[in-house]
């Protein structure tokens, strides 16, 4: 039988930890429990817990809700549509709050930089998303835009509007980055093609291409780091 939190010692109690110990003190199921408040007739708010965390796949680490289908969460007792909005919110202010306290003066001077920025945004996405981020001669950042957004395998990708959105913007150099949605950022032969076709036409219209990175999941592969700083191999053959 479901044990209820009511029912656990004031030392397990995830509000009363949390009020002694402090927040940082909870597990995440216990986390988790205390942004649901409620449970249902079936599970406590901590059962509830525990039991979107199993589906979050290995390690059962919090971070993985964005894994977790709609359908998938709503079937879990204690879940309905109320607190479904709930968990997304939470997920987007996580991904917010951590933005915001590292947009003061940001400088993409090296491909990790920028590729942990854009990570949380862009690792769990179902289809190919390619961004253009705007940078100064100095590599600080001017802005970032989703140029478009593609099938499930592969984006669709023009070079005329990602140097249309450099000379918008007054970027002196640019990062075109996209994720994989299988989780591997390893570079297909399209993927080669389309940052040699962007070298050439930033030559053309003055505007360098300072790296092309591929997000997968925790992962990335930058053009820059694998190819060189100024990515020249992609003008050889």
């Amino acid at each position: 039988m479901t044990e209820r939190i009511k029912e656990l010692p004031d030392s397990e109690r995830p509000y009363e930890r949390c009020e002694v110990l402090g927040p940082e003190s909870l597990s995440d199921a216990e986390l988790l429990a205390v942004i649901l408040r409620t449970g249902s007739r079936e599970m406590s708010s901590l059962d509830t817990a525990r039991t979107i965390l199993k589906k979050c796949g290995n390690g059962e680490s919090i971070a993985g809700i964005e894994h977790i289908g709609d359908d998938e969460l709503l079937n879990i007792p204690g879940i309905g549509r109320v607190k479904l909005i709930l968990l997304k919110c939470l997920t987007e202010y996580s991904r917010r709050l951590w933005k915001a306290k590292v947009r003061g003066n940001i400088r993409f001077s090296d491909p990790e930089t920028c590729a942990m920025y854009f990570m949380e945004d862009m690792r769990h996405l179902s289809r190919e998303e390619v961004r253009v981020v705007s940078l100064d001669n100095k590599s600080n950042y001017i802005s970032s835009k989703v140029i478009t957004a593609g099938l499930s395998d592969r984006s669709l990708l023009c070079p005329r509007e990602v140097y249309s959105y450099g000379l918008k913007t007054g970027a002196s150099q640019i990062i075109v980055m996209h994720n994989h949605p299988s989780g591997d950022p390893s570079p297909s032969r399209n993927d080669i093609d389309v940052a040699k076709s962007l070298v050439l036409s930033g030559e053309i219209i003055g505007i360098r291409l300072a790296d092309f990175i591929i997000i997968g999941d925790g992962i990335y592969i930058s053009f820059r780091k694998r190819y060189g700083s100024e990515i020249v191999s992609f003008k050889e053959n």
